[in-house]
């Protein structure tokens, strides 16, 4: 049994700007101390991302602070010819051998408050918070071995998993040099890189696996999860999710499209996936079609989840339930906290645009009863 209670953080916006990227951390406590960050996006552009806030709850979640800016350690940084790079795609999450809780995400650059044209440099990168001081460090770049190769290459978005021994099994995206591939300029790979971390320094130390395919843009925002001795990643394509699983989480199968246990298509396409786990199950965390979902642009609302047949990947269609509902915002970039080993909470925005003609009319959402909630699905298993 599934037990899930649909709280909100806060809501509400200026028609100006909207709450993306929703993502969470717990800090053990009794109660966990939860720090959940997210950022303001332009709605008249195409990702154009502000400093990083955060809000935090020491009470289980009752009750939230006001979203608080980082714009000095978390926001955008001059950079030559008059580009600006920030951070975006960010989840927070503890790492137990260090015992600090560690952001990753990737960096994102612009021109004159608008995407920089391709080619265009990304990297991952980290900061560490001070949950005493209610700071974070500031951002800093994962440099990888082959700088050419991973000229543009992020951890956006990508849930990590961390072993015992402290090493992070961080997943990534890439674009493949000399390709090409629609708005995002090339055609992109997912790989796992195994990083050491001190709890100050994030190191790259070696990649897996490269999987894409060549149907849209190909593979990006990889997520990873750990059930047992295996490891299972889900990835975005533009036409379809992929699933594999491996026995070290850098080494994987062949990825297959996301089905259903009958055989028939998930539905998910075009955004990303991620995993919810217990001691003894493991779940999926996505959007589909078929949901009488056709006005939420790319049918990113609503969230479902469903258990996984972790031998045949695939889900199970007779487990499925929607965590959060759907009011006429997408809420495909949404974030999966561990706050026990069987509660996981779910957060994510109601994000404000749509689709066309005019993808910055956000009332076209609002029709619908979306406000840029900022929703947290608290999911606990019996």
């Amino acid at each position: 049994m599934v037990d899930i209670e649909l709280t909100t953080a806060t809501s509400g916006y200026d028609r100006k700007t909207c709450w993306v990227h929703a993502r969470a951390g717990a800090i053990p406590a009794d109660p966990p101390i939860v720090v959940m960050t997210m950022q303001k996006l332009r709605l008249t552009g195409s990702d154009v991302f502000y400093e990083l806030n955060e809000m935090r709850t020491d009470d289980g979640g009752q009750t939230w602070t006001e979203p608080t800016p980082h714009p000095d350690t978390l926001g955008r940084r001059p950079v030559e010819g008059g580009i600006e790079e920030g951070i975006s795609d960010f989840w927070p999450k503890w790492h137990e051998q260090s015992g600090v809780l560690l952001g990753t995400g990737h960096t994102v650059r612009y021109l004159d408050d608008n995407l920089h044209p391709h080619p265009r440099a990304r990297s991952s990168v980290w900061t560490v918070y001070d949950p005493q001081a209610r700071t974070w460090t500031p951002w800093r770049k994962l440099h990888p071995p082959d700088e050419v190769k991973f000229f543009d290459a992020g951890a956006g978005s990508t849930q990590r998993v961390d072993l015992p021994d402290g090493d992070i099994l961080l997943p990534i995206y890439f674009a493949v040099p000399g390709t090409t591939g629609g708005v995002w300029g090339a055609q992109y790979a997912v790989t796992v890189t195994r990083c050491r971390f001190d709890g100050e320094t994030l190191t790259w130390v070696e990649h897996g696996d490269e999987f894409t395919v060549e149907s849209g843009r190909g593979m990006a925002e990889p997520s990873l999860a750990q059930l047992g001795d295996r490891f299972f990643l889900t990835i975005r394509n533009d036409d379809a999710g992929y699933v594999t699983s491996g026995p070290d989480g850098l080494h994987f199968g062949e990825p297959q499209p996301w089905t259903f246990d009958d055989g028939s298509d998930l539905g998910n396409y075009n955004t990303q996936q991620h995993w919810v786990t217990t001691p003894d199950a493991l779940y999926l965390v996505y959007t589909r079609r078929g949901a009488n979902n056709d006005h939420v642009m790319r049918h990113r609302a609503p969230l479902f989840m469903a258990q996984v047949d972790p031998e045949r990947l695939c889900v199970l269609r007779d487990t499925e339930v929607v965590v959060v509902p759907e009011r006429g915002a997408r809420l495909g970039n949404f974030g999966v906290t561990r706050i026990a080993a069987r509660e996981s909470w779910i957060t994510v925005t109601e994000w404000m645009q749509t689709g066309p003609p005019d993808p910055h009319d956000s009332t076209v959402c609002e029709r619908y009863g979306a406000d840029n909630s900022v929703f947290v699905a608290k999911v606990r298993f019996d």
